[in-house]
């Protein structure tokens, strides 16, 4: 058994019978209190979030997971897709475990996968990712002075903010984590 000091971001532990990955853990010693560990994790089954108090030194249950990476294949309407390409297996994914990331994928983007046993209970995506703007409002002569943005749909049907200068068919780069517009890209 582990113990509280071994906690980590990104770590799968079980807690009340169901899996959790810590989100988020600070060590706090208020005054002439005992010691604890504030952590926020998030439930692998419902993706809720939320906050909970151990005792220093108590001890918990970490839980190993399998990571293997997959490529992304379709998005179904209901899960996403991905495809094992040492043994070709596909495999659906909910949007709960990948998170809003999700729809910023494209076709082909390789995406780590953690396994608990059989069960999806996590996945890295990539940090940036490259769009093509398919649908947007033509840009103006003299629209970079100011840091106006515009709406603009990107090629996987998400909806990116960008400068006034993007056109349609503009490559840009997009955080996953965020969505937010990065830069333009050469092509």
């Amino acid at each position: 058994m582990a113990t509280t000091a071994d906690l980590k971001n990104g770590i799968f532990i079980r807690f009340n019978n169901d899996l959790h990955m810590v989100e988020e853990h600070q060590h706090r010693t208020p005054g002439n209190l005992r010691a604890f560990y504030q952590v926020k994790m998030r439930s692998v089954k419902s993706g809720k979030i939320t906050e909970t108090r151990f005792r220093s030194g108590e001890e918990i249950e970490l839980v190993r997971v399998e990571r293997k990476k997959y490529s992304y294949v379709y998005h179904d309407g209901q899960s996403y897709n991905f495809m094992d390409s040492e043994t070709y297996d596909q495999i659906p994914v909910d949007d709960v475990v990948l998170g809003d990331g999700a729809k910023y994928l494209k076709e082909g983007e390789v995406v780590e996968l953690m396994f608990d046993g059989p069960l999806v209970v996590g996945a890295d995506l990539p940090f940036n990712v490259n769009l093509k703007v398919v649908e947007t409002v033509p840009g103006v002569k003299g629209d970079t002075a100011t840091g106006a943005v515009k709406p603009a749909k990107v090629e996987t049907g998400a909806m990116v903010n960008v400068p006034l200068f993007i056109n349609e068919g503009d490559l840009i780069k997009v955080d996953v984590r965020t969505g937010q517009y990065q830069e333009r890209v050469k092509q």
